[in-house]
């Protein structure tokens, strides 16, 4: 399963966010390291189900809406100096090793300093931490690679030595591949073995920015100063506000409203069961998705996956006819593979022996055959035929 981390200072809203998007158990509070042990838990991201195009009854979507599960971690809150075992740090960092894409959380508001205690609104520039994940995150590679470099150095006047393959050995437990260290040294246009101490930082950077997608999400944006909002346009940002999102989900749990994660508007369904206060705080919430477009909460979720790990979606049946697999269940699945996998990719991720034993693949929506290295579309809906093991 994809695993997003979302990452950030003390008491910019990472819990919180965590729990709108998981609805599981997470404390909330506005003092730094409220997190200390990771909060482990289930996101969706959001994508159009097929039922309505193929006229077909799915019990796997919220009218159309098809939801796709993928693991989420909210670990300890990150402070300046943490690749040097300041605060929760070096417990931070490891937590990262599992994660496939970064959501950094940034309070737009400035109401936290860089330590994330709540100072004045508008008074810290979300700016300043941006980049400061981004340095203790490099710095802290760099020292795991530093405690390597003598010994990878004295190995590298081997003629037959790899000094990449090397590296992503020393990397591996981070999920990087020798594909992205070749990557980020193509990027940088370095000599490695040449390299001093300057050279590996920023090839380390580069290496993160590779291995570690992040996706910053400027979250507290309806407490937002507006002259914090234009800085923050500077950047590939997604502007939300998870406590909203978190208010809305509780509220359609209550039946009290109607909501799909990731609308743009929601309907109140039970307005006289409703309190004056709770009317004003869905009418300001109401009002904040109008400007952005929503919560932004389920877009940053959506965003770090299709757009940032460059992921599909594929619905694999059984009878390409009723759309089922072996129990009748209507599109049963709905998996997450990278762009570009093919129908024998497929087939692997569906069970080993499936893959082993696959002979072709059906296109259910033309019922043409497809080859095994035909690349996959978003959406598309397949029928592995394979050898039985």
């Amino acid at each position: 399963m994809i695993t997003l981390a979302i990452a950030g200072k003390p008491n910019c809203g990472k819990s919180t966010f965590f729990k709108a998007a998981t609805l599981a158990h997470a404390e909330i509070a506005d003092y730094p390291f409220t997190t200390i042990d990771a909060n482990h838990g289930v996101a969706y991201v959001r994508t159009a189900c097929p039922c309505r195009e193929m006229n077909v009854v799915c019990t796997q979507c919220r009218d159309g809406v098809r939801f796709v599960p993928v693991g989420m971690i909210d670990v300890a809150g990150l402070v300046p100096d943490a690749h040097r075992g300041r605060g929760l740090g070096n417990q931070f960092l490891d937590n990262l090793r599992q994660a496939d894409a970064i959501l950094h959380i940034v309070d737009a508001s400035g109401a936290t300093d860089a330590e994330g205690n709540p100072v004045e609104i508008g008074s810290h520039d979300p700016r300043e931490d941006i980049e400061f994940l981004q340095h203790e995150m490099s710095m802290w590679m760099y020292g795991i690679l530093s405690r390597h470099w003598p010994k990878l150095q004295r190995q590298a006047q081997q003629r037959d030595f790899s000094l990449s393959l090397a590296i992503a050995d020393v990397f591996a437990g981070l999920g990087v591949a020798l594909e992205d260290v070749r990557a980020a040294e193509l990027a940088l246009h370095i000599d490695l073995r040449k390299g001093g101490e300057a050279d590996l930082v920023a090839f380390c950077r580069e290496l993160l920015e590779i291995s570690k997608p992040m996706l910053i999400v400027a979250n507290k944006a309806d407490q937002a100063p507006s002259e914090l909002m234009e800085r923050l346009t500077d950047y590939d940002v997604v502007f939300s506000s998870a406590a909203s999102e978190l208010a809305l989900r509780m509220a359609a749990e209550g039946n009290f409203i109607a909501y799909v994660p990731g609308d743009q508007t929601f309907t109140i369904v039970r307005a006289a069961e409703l309190t004056p206060a709770q009317r004003a705080g869905l009418q300001t919430i109401a009002n904040m998705m109008k400007r952005f477009g929503g919560t932004g909460v389920q877009q940053a979720l959506d965003r770090a996956v299709f757009e940032l790990l460059d992921m599909i979606v594929v619905y694999p049946v059984e009878d390409e006819h009723k759309l089922t697999d072996s129990k009748g269940r209507v599109l049963p699945d709905a998996l997450l593979m990278k762009r570009g996998s093919t129908p024998h990719d497929l087939a692997y991720q569906v069970h080993t022996d499936i893959g082993e034993g696959f002979l072709y693949a059906i296109d259910v929506r033309t019922n043409m055959r497809i080859k095994e290295n035909h690349e996959l579309k978003h959406g598309d809906i397949v029928k592995i035929v394979s050898v039985r093991r």
